[in-house]
C-alpha cells in the first residue's frame, strides 16, 4: 500500500479536467508552423486583450517583487461602482473556476449534495466530487437545463445548485423571467450558483438584471469572468457577487493572494473598456452568423447558441476532429460531456472562421 492508496476514494476517482489543446503542443506533435494554426477550442476572445488592460499591466510591472493586494481593493471598488453592489459581497478568484470551487469548499461536505445539469460545465461535478459530496446530475432538456426536474431533484441534504446561463458547452439560454421565477421557489437554505461567464455576449433583448436579484434572494450567488469578452484568459481572474455572509464564508477558505498583481490591474482597467467590449460583442455576432451559415450549407445540425461558441453534430465526430487537427484547426471534442457525436467551435476572426469551415468541408468530403 502506498500513500496514494490512502487518499480518499472520491479524490482518486476524479477524472481530471481536460483543457483545450494549445497551439504549441499541436505544432510539436504534427510538425506544423504554430503561426498557421487556428485555435477555436477554448472560447477565447479573438481580438486579444483590452487596450486599457494592456496599459494597466505595463504600469505595474515594476512592482512584481511585491505581493499583490490580498483583498483586491481596487478591483472590488471597480466592480462595486459598475454593478452597484457592496464590496463586502464580492469574492475574487483565479478565474471563475476558482470561485466555483470556493463555493463548493464553503458549503459542501461528504454528507451533503449538489445539483447540476447534464451537459453543463465540467467543473461543477469536479468541484462537488473533490469535497466528497454527492453530485446529482439532472438529465438535460434539448441540451439545456430542465428547471422543473432540477427543482424536483432537491433533497434535504442539498446545499448547492449550479446553473450556467448561457450554458457551456451547449450554448443554451434561460430567459430572465423564467430563471427568476425558478430561483424564487427554491428553499432558502439552497445556494444557487448562477454562472454567467458568457453574459456579455447576450443580445440586448435577452439581457436581464440578475445582479438586482441579489437584494431579493440572499441564497443567490453570481459568478463571472474576465477570461471571455475581456480577453484576459491567460491572467485567470474571475469574481462572485453574493450576500455579504456568503462572501465572508468563501473568503475564509480563499487562498491568500489568489489573484496576482497583473490580473488585478488588468481586470480593473478592462472592466471600463466599453469600446473593446462592444467591439468584441459585435465581432462575435458577425462570426456566429458566418459559422451558422456555413454549418447550414454543409447540412449539419447545430444547437442555437447565445455565447461565443457553437456546438454542432457531425457524423464521426472523433475522426473529423482528428482531420481538423492535422489541417491545423483546433476545435473541442465534447464526448466527456456525454455528447460524442458533437464538436464545439469557438467564434474567431472572420478569416479563422472561414478557414475552419473550409477544412471542415474537406474533412466531411473524406
Amino acid at each position: 500500500m502506498t500513500v496514494c492508496d490512502l487518499a480518499p476514494g472520491y479524490i482518486r476517482a476524479i477524472a481530471p479536467y481536460l483543457p483545450g489543446k494549445p497551439t504549441s503542443e499541436l505544432a510539436r506533435e504534427l510538425g506544423l508552423e504554430e503561426s498557421g494554426i487556428v485555435k477555436l477550442a477554448s472560447n477565447e476572445n479573438p481580438l486579444g486583450v483590452s487596450p486599457k488592460a494592456a496599459l494597466a499591466i505595463r504600469a505595474v510591472l515594476d512592482g512584481l517583487a511585491r505581493y499583490p493586494d490580498g483583498n483586491g481593493f481596487e478591483l472590488k471598488q471597480a466592480l462595486s461602482r459598475k454593478f452597484g453592489v457592496g464590496m463586502d459581497g464580492i469574492v475574487l478568484g483565479n478565474g471563475s473556476n476558482d470561485v466555483l470551487e470556493l463555493a463548493a469548499r464553503s458549503f459542501l461536505a461528504p454528507d451533503l449534495s449538489a445539483i447540476y445539469s447534464q451537459h453543463a460545465f465540467a467543473v461543477y461535478p469536479l468541484a462537488v466530487q473533490a469535497m466528497g459530496a454527492k453530485g446529482i446530475e439532472v438529465p438535460a432538456s434539448n441540451f439545456g437545463h430542465d428547471l422543473p426536474a432540477m427543482a424536483r431533484a432537491v433533497r434535504a441534504d442539498t446545499r448547492l445548485m449550479f446553473i450556467a446561463n448561457p450554458n457551456n458547452p451547449t450554448g443554451t439560454f434561460i430567459d430572465g423571467a423564467t430563471l427568476e421565477a425558478f430561483i424564487a421557489q427554491l428553499p432558502p437554505q439552497l445556494l444557487v450558483v448562477l454562472d454567467e461567464a458568457y453574459n456579455e455576449y447576450l443580445e440586448p433583448q435577452h439581457r436581464y438584471d440578475s445582479i438586482g436579484w441579489l437584494k431579493k434572494y440572499p441564497n443567490l450567488m453570481i459568478t463571472r469572468t474576465f477570461s471571455k469578452v475581456y480577453g484576459l484568459a491567460g491572467l485567470r481572474v474571475g469574481y462572485a457577487l453574493a450576500a455579504p455572509g456568503v462572501a465572508d464564508l468563501m473568503n475564509r477558505v480563499r487562498q491568500p493572494f489568489n489573484v496576482n498583481s497583473l490580473s488585478l490591474a488588468a481586470a480593473a482597467a478592462g472592466l471600463d473598456d466599453e469600446v473593446f467590449v462592444r467591439d468584441s460583442y459585435e465581432l462575435n455576432r458577425r462570426g456566429m452568423r458566418q459559422i451558422v451559415a456555413g454549418l447550414q450549407q454543409l447540412s449539419l445540425n447545430y444547437i442555437p447558441s447565445y455565447a461565443n461558441f457553437i456546438t454542432f453534430k457531425v457524423p464521426g465526430a472523433a475522426a473529423v476532429f482528428q482531420k481538423l487537427l492535422k489541417a491545423g484547426v483546433i476545435v473541442r471534442p465534447i464526448a466527456n460531456y456525454g455528447m460524442p457525436d458533437h464538436l464545439r467551435v469557438s467564434i474567431g476572426l472572420e478569416s479563422e472562421n472561414a478557414r475552419f469551415l473550409e477544412v471542415l468541408q474537406q474533412a466531411l468530403a473524406g
